[in-house]
């Protein structure tokens, strides 16, 4: 459209004769301008060529300006370089203008006035550049901040997935397994000890609701406007009593002390000490024969925990049958779910047999500092969950 305007300008103010020159070099100011943003460099070209034709022609037209709005779109395409370089060239056709055009014996103003519209068009060019490129910028940055998000994102699900399966990791075999040492207790006394059975029935019944409740707590499921969730809270330290008693219902006579305050402690870490020593005492459940002995300790201070489980049965686990028919030679995760438990609070787990005989679990959480991995590899079986 701006063509055709220009076209029927000089089709208005040219003498026939002048038409076709003034016409033809109007069209090849204007008509390259359809293709500046593909190829600003090419198209400002043309137009200065057809303006060095127009000079030597001595016709001025109107459809110069084309010449600013080529130099503006290749100032903003094009890098530093070529926008001075077509800026010297628009500052020479400007002076050359000058001297063959200029009326009123002023050439100096007209050249002033030239000059600054050159430096402007270059100018506003190159701020579009800039501005265009920081929009990229920002752009970009974004795309990276979501993508950062999404990978946090999932990196939250694997470390929530991760808590869950070891919480139902130390929940299932825990239970599991004090389950079917009760249930072969009750089994061998059903005939020569009727009241006996019965209780270690009733003490499989109450483990299996205790599992549940765990489960249901630890998946999200529990409302809290339900009375369980006020009757169990997380297990802590003081729990451990329950736990010790329900260890020797099942055949493991454990001993249990208590030294320090525990009453101050964050719940999360009376949560890590109590599934590390029910995590040892299930292992030695499983793992060894009937007659062995657990001792634990758990030495609590206000900035440190203290957990150490110890039994008196074979340096081994392979050696002796196990006790009851849930514990297998395969390798499980028992020990690993410890020892990142443990890692959460700065501590490293030391597994490892004794040299007399027996099997001793230690572990030192430090309150005050920050979570720092350090597994170490060790040699006892455990039965996955």
């Amino acid at each position: 459209m701006p063509c055709v305007l220009l076209l029927l300008h000089v089709a208005a103010t040219r003498a026939p004769r002048e038409l076709p020159l003034a016409a033809a070099l109007t069209a090849a100011l204007a008509l390259p301008l359809a293709w500046r943003r593909r190829a600003p460099r090419a198209v400002f070209a043309v137009i200065a060529a057809a303006a060095f034709v127009q000079w030597l022609a001595n016709v001025q037209l109107p459809a110069d300006a084309a010449l600013l709005i080529a130099l503006y779109t290749l100032a903003a395409h094009a890098g530093p370089r070529a926008t001075f370089l077509a800026a010297a060239v628009l500052e020479t056709g400007a002076v050359l203008a000058c001297r063959r055009w200029s009326t009123g014996g002023a050439p100096l103003t007209l050249l002033a006035a030239l000059s600054a519209a050159v430096v402007a068009a270059a100018a506003l060019g190159a701020a579009a550049r800039t501005t265009r490129a920081h929009l990229a910028a920002l752009q970009d940055r974004a795309a990276r901040l979501e993508q950062q998000h999404d990978q946090q994102a999932r990196l939250a699900v694997a470390e929530e997935r991760a808590r869950i399966a070891r919480e139902m990791h130390d929940i299932v075999t825990h239970n599991l397994s004090v389950m079917v040492a009760l249930t072969d207790a009750a089994v061998a006394a059903q005939h020569r000890a009727p009241e006996r059975a019965t209780v270690a029935m009733l003490k499989t019944a109450e483990t299996g609701r205790q599992a549940l409740t765990d489960m249901r707590r630890s998946l999200g499921l529990l409302r809290t406007d339900e009375p369980d969730a006020r009757r169990h809270p997380l297990p802590g330290i003081a729990e451990l009593r329950d736990l010790a008693e329900r260890m020797r219902a099942a055949g493991l006579p454990t001993r249990l002390d208590l030294e320090g305050d525990h009453t101050a402690l964050p719940a999360t870490a009376q949560l890590t000490a109590h599934r590390l020593v029910q995590e040892a005492l299930t292992n030695t459940l499983k793992h060894t024969p009937a007659g062995t002995r657990a001792h634990v300790r758990v030495h609590c201070t206000p900035r440190t925990v203290a957990v150490s489980v110890t039994d008196n049965g074979p340096a081994t686990a392979t050696a002796p049958r196990p006790r009851n028919a849930a514990a297998t030679a395969r390798p499980g995760h028992g020990i690993p779910g410890m020892r990142e438990r443990a890692a959460a609070y700065g501590a490293t787990l030391h597994a490892a047999p004794l040299p007399g005989g027996g099997w001793h679990v230690h572990a030192r959480l430090d309150l005050d500092l920050d979570p720092n991995p350090d597994p170490n590899p060790d040699t006892r079986e455990t039965t996955p969950a």
